[in-house]
């Protein structure tokens, strides 16, 4: 009897905290949606991390895929105050920079293939010789 009043107990206890944490990301302006995906997004930072060193290996697919997985990263830590994530600013900031490196690399290449495509083929006049 005594091992499951102390069980409960600590169940009680634990809903207190869980409930206190909450409250206290709702007095930072924190939603408990936004602080979740920011746990996962944290992860996938780690990763993003580990990938942005492979960054001249990359072929065109798997930048497409760091793109969109950057972006996601992204929005999720932008809903959370830098101060909870300072520790990882770091990462952060490698995975930013090389997410600026692809893009502007394949922008590059969009407006390479663009003027390649408009522009006007230019055929050699006959020379005449005199």
């Amino acid at each position: 009897m005594t091992v499951l009043a102390i069980i409960f107990i600590l169940l009680i206890f634990i809903v207190i905290l869980i409930a206190m944490s909450i409250v206290q990301m709702q007095m930072a302006g924190i939603k408990v949606k936004d602080f979740v995906s920011f746990i996962k997004a944290n992860d996938s930072l780690d990763k993003l991390a580990i990938f942005a060193k492979k960054y001249n290996e990359m072929s065109p697919q798997e930048q497409v895929i760091y793109l969109a997985e950057a972006e996601k990263m992204f929005d999720a830590f932008d809903k959370i105050p830098q101060s909870v994530w300072e520790d990882e600013y770091d990462k952060y900031k490698e995975v930013l920079e090389k997410y600026k490196d692809i893009k502007i690399m394949r922008w590059n290449e969009e407006r390479e293939y663009e003027l390649s495509k408009n522009v006007k083929k230019i055929k050699p006049k006959e020379i005449k010789i005199m």
